[in-house]
């Protein structure tokens, strides 16, 4: 395969750094990373797009605060039509992840279904959160034609889904279930959560939930928050049924919780003892070293507490009916020898199940990954939180390295993203500010490592989450109300999926979006070997030609042309640069997080690069590859490389040998 060099240059403001001191910048300890040599071959980047089903189709513009079903409108599976689908894989995308699937609690009459109304009192917002499930062996009916038939829809857009090239990912949620919990769709011999629990007591290994004995549950209360918004409705009384009282979601043992509190739903138990021991077998030293198989046997020979049979069973469930993976909510919270004994189960079904997980806690990643046999994990706390950083003008991009190096071993297990559910959207005036602002930290998100990346629909025609939805505010997209998602709803143009009602800006958008993550996900560099060129370019006197010399040593001994080669104009704060390669490809990322200004410098790439990569002195052509302009040249001098680089406010470039 012809070698490629890539040279992607992106432009951010300078006038952000401002308020940073000034000072000497300290030299980064370069990092080269590898995919290790028992890794599983992996062929190409995965790109994930999550999306909040229940918003993608809904062409209702209305986005009234607490608007009803009828008034704001709701998506439905069927939204996702071939049309629909076949839009989604151009843009890049291998993986989707349905996100609020299971039936979750919510404020709607679905009675003549079977289905009992759930208690305004115990949800959150109108429509619900999709992580308050109420029954795992059926979908949520707001996203159903035909309720009646709502498992059948669902398992129709699997189908569809797979016949257009990609995967399906659903929302697992171990930790908590709905307040009220009611399997109505449970299949023959399947026990409802808490069925066969002795409530006398606070803990037993095989209750399903904490209680606390001779105490009812309390609906918490607040001045500043009234169910529906204050509006009448024969359930809101401010009383829920439960006595004993169940320990609270996030894990609060008080029989009335914290209005913060996730009160909405109640706390699942694996066998950790409210003292916080284990009453479970633990997995022998060495086993972070095992196969999922080895861990699958293991367990084969255990008696393990009955939630961890409970949600095995789920899983396979949805695995048996073309579910290619999951999105496990706080995972953290659950201990990662249930989730060696879940995932090894999986995996016997299904060794290509791509299994993520919303893991916070730096120190344990390791131990999910390894022990857990999780494939991925949010690198939210780290790379995530520290972008965020650098355009708010808070933080230099040079942490970049430390954090690559912090993870080198387990890089690949760490899914970067910029906006999901959780989080403020990438557009929003509290996060990037502008969609345009955003694009340098998404070509960083997507190339720095060979993690999977992932995108929230309407991230890619810069949704910036203004709406005001209820419960729901402003910067995010409601998970909680019906409300339309307006950039999105743009591109939908009323079920076309062809982008007809888009800005100029926002088409431009998409297409940016759809040519990185379309190069990402055919690159091979991209799953290859990381380098940063910070160190050298921050330092030049550390600059090293072949023969061993320095920049300084080269001009005082009279060899004008390699120091010339050497010398640069100055590095601006703003800029991050790397290098990822494999033996096909080889890459050269420079980002420029200045929105204002733009930069005009040379790009030293150190002699040990230009060794690896087996170039000789001499010049090479470098043709753009993003848009197809702005072509350059790469010079190799006494075997360091130099290209010069010119880059405007938010600009990027892909290059190529």
């Amino acid at each position: 395969m012809k070698k490629i060099i890539l040279l992607a240059l992106i432009g951010l403001s300078l006038s952000s750094y401002a308020q940073i001191k000034k000072k000497k910048t300290m030299p980064v300890k370069k990092t080269e990373t590898a995919v290790k040599k028992n890794a599983p071959v992996v062929e190409r980047k995965a790109v994930v797009y999550q999306v909040f089903t229940r918003l993608f189709g809904n062409k209702n513009t209305a986005n009234d605060p607490w608007g009803t079903i009828e008034k704001n409108g709701v998506g439905k599976f069927n939204d996702f039509t071939d049309k629909a689908l076949q839009e989604i894989k151009r843009l890049g995308v291998t993986h989707i992840w349905y996100t609020g699937v299971p039936h979750h609690a919510l404020v709607n009459d679905y009675t003549k279904y079977g289905i009992s109304n759930d208690d305004p009192d115990v949800v959150k917002g109108r429509a619900g959160s999709p992580y308050a499930v109420k029954d795992y062996y059926n979908v949520n009916p707001d996203l159903a034609v035909n309720p009646a038939n709502r498992l059948q829809e669902f398992e129709a857009l699997i189908t569809r889904t797979h016949q257009n090239g990609m995967k399906v990912l659903i929302d697992i949620v171990p930790n908590h279930v709905a307040r009220k919990y009611e399997g109505k769709s449970n299949p023959k011999g399947v026990r409802d959560f808490g069925a066969d629990d002795n409530v006398k007591v606070e803990y037993s290994r095989n209750n399903n939930f904490y209680y606390i004995p001779n105490e009812p549950f309390q609906v918490p209360r607040s001045s500043n928050y009234k169910p529906l918004n204050g509006e009448r409705n024969p359930l809101i009384d401010g009383s829920f049924e439960e006595n004993p009282a169940k320990w609270t979601g996030n894990g609060t043992r008080l029989a009335k919780p914290d209005i913060n509190d996730w009160y909405e739903t109640v706390k699942i138990n694996y066998g950790i003892r409210p003292d916080g021991s284990k009453d479970f077998p633990e997995l022998p030293n060495g086993y972070d070293k095992k196969s999922y198989k080895e861990h699958y046997a293991f367990w084969a020979i255990k008696d393990v507490p009955s939630s961890w049979k409970k949600f095995r069973d789920i899983a396979l469930y949805w695995t048996a009916k073309g579910v290619d993976g999951f999105r496990y909510d706080m995972a953290e919270m659950v201990p990662y020898e249930f989730w060696s004994y879940m995932n090894s189960a999986i995996k016997m079904k299904n060794p290509n199940a791509f299994l993520l997980a919303e893991v916070y806690n730096p120190n344990e990643y390791r131990n999910y990954i390894k022990l857990g046999k999780m494939d991925y994990l949010y690198d939210k706390v780290d790379l995530y939180d520290h972008l965020k950083q650098v355009i708010h003008g808070k933080a230099l991009p040079d942490a970049i390295s430390q954090i690559q190096e912090k993870y080198a071993d387990i890089e690949h297990h760490m899914l970067h993203f910029l906006d999901n559910h959780d989080e403020q959207r990438l557009a929003s005036r509290d996060f990037a500010g502008t969609p345009e602002k955003g694009m340098p930290l998404m070509v960083v998100s997507t190339t720095v490592s060979s993690s999977p990346t992932m995108i929230y629909f309407g991230q890619e025609v810069g949704e910036a989450g203004n709406e005001d939805a209820g419960f729901g505010k402003p910067t995010r997209t409601s998970i909680f109300d019906y409300i339309g998602v307006p950039n999105h709803q743009r591109w939908m143009n009323n079920g076309a999926f062809d982008g007809g009602k888009l800005s100029e800006s926002e088409s431009r958008l998409r297409d940016f979006y759809s040519r990185l993550l379309n190069f990402s996900i055919n690159s091979s560099a991209l799953m290859g070997k990381f380098q940063e060129l910070q160190t050298v370019n921050r330092n030049p006197d550390l600059i090293v030609t072949e023969n061993g010399s320095t920049a300084v040593e080269a001009k005082a001994a009279g060899a004008e042309e390699t120091a010339k080669n050497i010398e640069k104009k100055p590095y601006s704060e703003g800029i991050y640069s790397y290098v990822r390669w494999s033996d096909t490809q080889k890459l050269i990322i420079v980002t420029n997080f200045s929105w204002v200004t733009s930069s005009n410098f040379n790009l030293i790439i150190p002699s040990d690069i230009i060794k690896a990569w087996k170039l000789k002195d001499g010049t090479y052509d470098l043709k753009e590859q993003l848009y197809f302009k702005n072509n350059a040249q790469l010079i190799v001098k006494d075997g360091v490389g130099s290209v010069s680089i010119a880059i405007q406010p938010s600009e990027s470039f892909i290059l190529s040998l």
